[in-house]
């Protein structure tokens, strides 16, 4: 008989708003050792918040993935920086072709060891390229998983994905900010 003890004791949660959550979702179901990941909001006050609320209302939310992960097999810092690789962290209005405040990114932590890893990162970016991240770091409080139909959308509506990804520039504006 098989035994999952010890498993969960290392199984890990991270959160990331990194614009558009569904691109976010695509991007770290490929990195072996996570087990899930979740779209939803965090970072503001409304309890509950839906989609509309949290693009077009004064929710303080953000589109955040909740990402669990095996640390045996991965990192936070290795999240941290698939992270920083599919985000453009200098740009202060939002995401890509989505702007707002509820695009904007965000490296949220749980502990002071994660705090320092993001301010790490930051500082070695900044370095390397000179220029000013404004991507926020915030303390995380409470997750809000978003309605069924953002679940899994990369997947259940590839091709219309496929078009808004495309169509909003990401992996050209990518490309150009990490090569």
């Amino acid at each position: 008989m098989c035994s999952n003890v010890g498993y969960t004791q290392n199984i890990k949660v991270a959160y990331f708003a990194g614009g558009c959550f569904w691109c976010m979702e695509e991007s770290f179901e490929k990195i072996e050792g996570v087990t899930s990941v979740i779209s939803g909001y965090s970072g503001g006050t409304t309890q509950n918040p839906t989609y509309k609320e949290v693009t077009y209302g004064n929710t303080g939310h953000f589109e955040v993935v909740k990402i669990q992960y095996d640390s045996k097999k991965t990192s936070y810092k290795k999240l941290l920086n698939i992270f920083w690789v599919n985000i453009d962290p200098f740009d202060k209005i939002g995401q890509f072709c989505d702007k707002g405040y509820s695009y904007r990114s965000v490296a949220f932590y749980s502990s002071d060891i994660e705090k320092k890893l993001i301010q790490k990162s930051i500082e070695e970016i900044e370095k390397r390229t000179k220029k000013k991240i404004v991507t926020y770091v915030r303390k995380f409080d409470k997750f809000y998983k978003a309605e069924n139909y953002h679940q899994d959308y990369y997947k259940e509506n590839f091709i219309n994905y496929l078009m808004y990804k495309n169509g909003c520039g990401r992996v050209k504006a990518l490309e150009k900010i990490w090569n």
